[in-house]
């Protein structure tokens, strides 16, 4: 096919912010018809890549390759069956984004819509970069329509969040650009596909590993960096806290797939006591303040802050059940978590209060949203016939197979999201209406209900029938895993025989 579909789906996109950029009209609903029919448009066409895309084979398709900077680096774009998942994943979650800002975005609205769809273009190039120059500007491009929608459009406390969103965030990747300029000068490519068939000599690639790891476990992101996230998801208009949950931290687990096992096997297997180590911190830890918390969106947070744990956990399990999990759970928790938070400002728009101590019996004045709500909450604690479930499960598979005790200790995660989310129901949509102002609250319009029921279709679909899924990823993770065994095996025990020697061992068993 010599369409160029891949860079259609980037740059849609951004033809429609520069369409409502010039155009006069600041306020008006014609900007939103415009970014909601381009956004539409790009999941068509997404879904019609993922129709003409080829699971049987691992190697990357619709590759386009062009010359960029006088042939040092390349525009190269590809996708796999991981990569495809999550370009879909974004371009589903973007037009509901804006069909969400009816309520919620009263000024600026034209410039919003603008950031949105700027944001889009970013995120899905992110997926499907094939040279580490193009992945690293399209990474960290994504920073700045991200600060501008909570810096000017959040809370009380917009401003410190979005500075504090973009120093973590940027200060992470500071390493990762010099690692992939000290990639150019060992290898003499940053060409992902080249760098793959090369290999990276064992003696760099520990620091690399690091420069890489320092910037996803930011983004992911991992426990002690995570409590940017927090404050962001807080202060964050609605639309802006589903994209950051749904698609953001994703691309930090796309990372870790991408580079650190397929480009530092040697220092993947060295270090993953450490992810594993950090992984059940954040599981554990995350799970008990977010049985504290009494704003619903910092709970949510903190639910992410878990589930990104559970996911970092199965990716280096380097089992097939390990990584086809975390591939399964970011998609179910881009969609969950998004509907999670899209739940949150339904019943802000109306209380404006994020507090859980404001609500309390809302099943008898909002029993259609009690019932949406009550499905995403299911399953983002993993219950049987939703999407959660299937991640989580073989996540903890993939565990028990690499070591047992790690597993274990994973284990009582799914008990304890189980409780905070639980727990939040009960007093969010049960008990006694006590706050009389609830009652001259209305249930779920119609734009709601849309966006809701389409984020609990896929959830509902992909909890009883995953082989979708399954079928996409399948070869490539299969592929991924042979080639990190095979770089082992070349290598020799020797180059990793020191691993518990410098780690922690709690992991290490």
């Amino acid at each position: 096919m010599n369409f160029p579909i891949l860079s259609s789906l980037i740059l849609l996109p951004t033809i429609g912010a520069l369409f409502l950029l010039f155009s006069k009209d600041k306020n008006s609903n014609t900007g939103k018809y415009v970014a909601l029919f381009t956004s539409f448009v790009n999941f068509l066409i997404s879904i019609y890549l993922w129709y003409l895309f080829d699971p049987s084979t691992s190697t990357f398709q619709f590759v386009e390759n062009r010359e960029w900077l006088k042939g040092f680096v390349n525009y190269k774009v590809g996708v796999d069956g991981i990569s495809i998942l999550f370009i879909i994943l974004t371009t589903l979650i973007t037009p509901l984004c804006i069909i969400s800002v009816n309520n919620t975005i009263k000024v600026r609205l034209r410039d919003f819509l603008i950031a949105i769809l700027v944001m889009e273009s970013l995120m899905i190039g992110v997926f499907c970069s094939l040279d580490l120059v193009v992945f690293y500007l399209f990474f960290e491009a994504g920073l700045i329509p991200m600060f501008l929608i909570i810096g000017i459009w959040g809370g009380e406390r917009r401003v410190y969040s979005a500075f504090k969103f973009f120093l973590y965030t940027l200060l992470g990747s500071v390493l990762m650009l010099v690692a992939i300029i000290s990639i150019y000068w060992i290898a003499g490519t940053t060409d992902i596909v080249q760098l793959y068939e090369l290999g990276i000599d064992t003696k760099y690639q520990n620091l690399l590993w690091l420069a890489f790891f320092s910037s996803f476990a930011v983004k992911t992101p991992m426990w002690p960096v995570h409590t940017w996230l927090p404050d962001a998801h807080v202060e964050a208009p609605t639309a802006g806290s589903v994209l950051l949950a749904a698609i953001l931290l994703k691309m930090a687990g796309y990372g870790f797939i991408r580079f650190s096992l397929g480009l530092f096997p040697v220092a993947s297997e060295l270090f993953t006591p450490l992810v594993y180590t950090l992984s059940l911190i954040a599981i554990i830890y995350a799970s008990l303040v977010a049985l504290m918390q009494e704003d619903m969106k910092k709970l949510i947070a903190y639910s992410s802050v878990a589930h990104m744990g559970f996911v970092t956990l199965g990716i280096f399990t380097i089992t097939q059940q390990g990584i086809e999990g975390s591939i399964i759970q970011m998609i179910s928790h881009g969609l969950v978590s998004a509907a999670l938070f899209l739940c949150v400002g339904v019943v802000y728009d109306r209380m404006h209060s994020r507090l859980i101590k404001t609500y309390g019996g809302l099943v008898s004045v909002m029993p259609k949203y009690s019932i949406l709500f009550m499905l995403f909450t299911l399953a983002a604690l993993g219950l049987p016939g939703t999407s959660g479930f299937i991640g989580e499960f073989l996540i903890l598979m993939g565990a028990f197979k690499d070591n047992f005790l790690v597993a274990v200790i994973a284990s009582f995660g799914v008990i304890f999201g189980a409780a905070y989310m639980l727990w939040l129901y009960r007093r969010v949509v049960f008990g006694n209406l006590v706050n009389k102002d609830l009652l001259k609250i209305p249930d779920l319009d119609y734009s709601e209900k849309f966006i809701l029921w389409s984020l609990a279709i896929p959830v509902l679909f992909f909890g009883f029938y995953p082989e979708p899924l399954f079928n996409t990823i399948e070869v490539s993770v299969n592929d991924l895993i042979e080639m990190y065994n095979f770089n082992l095996n070349m290598y020799g025990p020797e180059a990793v025989s020191y691993t518990h020697l410098t780690l922690p061992t709690i992991c290490s068993v």
